[in-house]
């Protein structure tokens, strides 16, 4: 039952960047939310009153012209925790974790809201140490592109928001269990990541459709009789 209920998760920044920015986790995928919104124009325009009239199936296109998709978000909650790694001394990480706490794992998630400048050799770092190159491209600031890996997902994505509550502390202050909140928000458009998220989509819903059919076919059957 405990492998049900801990799924392992990884954040993982997609570049190159110093230093690495990888989070491993885990969290109760019960406190994970989706948004998918979308914008429609008011007045005399397409989905209002007064706005394109349809009838046919191919009409629809028409229809929602104005009409804009939102990129999807993602609000995840997960507890980062060292009391594990601090209460085993054979553990991996138990020396890092018995003196810092989850520190590492907070800064990580800070780098990887922090924007960042390209320096030399297309190394990514804080734009505040000022260290980027000195082209103009190399100078300029952006947030970092981070791959969400969770379950059979794969998701290129901006982390937008981390809100930190530290819970319980070593007796120098140091955190050692947090409940973080983390918002995100998907990378769509030509990349392979959200491609590949795409099919996957489209399978899953081919087999709902699949289910579905199956279902009513057999509903009708037996009414049939």
């Amino acid at each position: 039952m405990a492998l049900i209920n801990l799924t392992r998760g990884i954040l993982i920044e997609y570049g190159l960047s110093l230093p690495p920015l990888v989070l491993q986790f885990e969290f109760n995928p019960q406190t994970l939310s989706r948004t998918r919104s979308i914008n429609i124009v008011t007045g005399n325009a397409p989905g209002t009153r007064g706005g394109y009239d349809f009838m046919l199936p191919n009409e629809t296109a028409r229809v929602a012209q104005g009409v804009t998709v939102e990129p999807e978000k993602f609000n995840m909650s997960i507890l980062i925790d060292a009391t594990d790694r601090m209460s085993d001394p054979g553990s991996p990480g138990h020396t890092t974790a018995s003196l810092f706490g989850i520190e590492p794992e907070l800064d990580t998630l800070r780098s990887m809201v922090e924007p960042k400048s390209q320096g030399p050799g297309g190394m990514q770092m804080l734009s505040s140490l000022g260290l980027g190159g000195s082209k103009a491209f190399e100078r300029d600031q952006h947030p970092s592109v981070l791959l969400l890996v969770w379950g059979t997902h794969v998701l290129p994505v901006f982390l937008t928001s981390v809100q930190v509550e530290e819970v319980a502390h070593l007796p120098h202050l140091v955190p050692y269990r947090a409940n973080v909140t983390l918002s995100f928000q998907v990378i769509e458009g030509n990349n392979p990541f959200y491609q590949v998220e795409q099919v996957r989509q489209m399978v899953g819903a081919a087999l709902n459709l699949a289910g579905t059919v199956s279902v009513s076919f057999s509903a009708s059957f037996s009414a049939s009789f």
